[in-house]
């Protein structure tokens, strides 16, 4: 079973000062199920990172999970983009960034039921549960 890391989980990870580092690290270490995240989700982190922290740390955030194989990084796909298009232009009720769709169609995919991350946006897609 593999468990998709959002980018919220990352930004707790890579931050010391956020307030969720500590369980962050901590899940992450006894963690032993592989991780999967996306290009969307590095893309967002990415950018988070070098706007609320730094450039040297998002560049560090970057090399440590393209260059060292801390996740296995999914690509969205065309078919994924649509189906993320068509959960974002349906559910309008919900707070879900066009990338949290692109994350539902690819765990959906992937037969993922699984993700680390600290908001509620994955309980609320009814078929995901939230570690840690």
């Amino acid at each position: 079973m593999a468990v998709f890391v959002d980018t919220g989980a990352w930004f707790a990870y890579f931050v010391r000062r956020d307030p969720d580092h500590a369980t962050a690290i901590a899940w992450i270490r006894r963690n032993r199920q592989p991780l999967v995240t996306t290009d969307y989700i590095i893309d967002e982190l990415l950018t988070l990172l070098k706007i609320r922290e730094s450039h040297p740390v998002a560049a560090a955030a970057g090399e440590a999970l393209l260059q060292h194989n801390v996740a296995r990084v999914e690509r969205v796909t065309e078919a994924d983009f649509r189906v993320a298009w068509e959960v974002f232009r349906d559910y309008r009720d919900k707070g879900w960034s066009f990338t949290d769709c692109t994350s539902k169609a690819i765990m959906e995919r992937l037969g993922i039921t699984h993700a680390f991350a600290f908001d509620t946006d994955f309980e609320e897609f009814g078929t995901i549960v939230r570690v840690p």
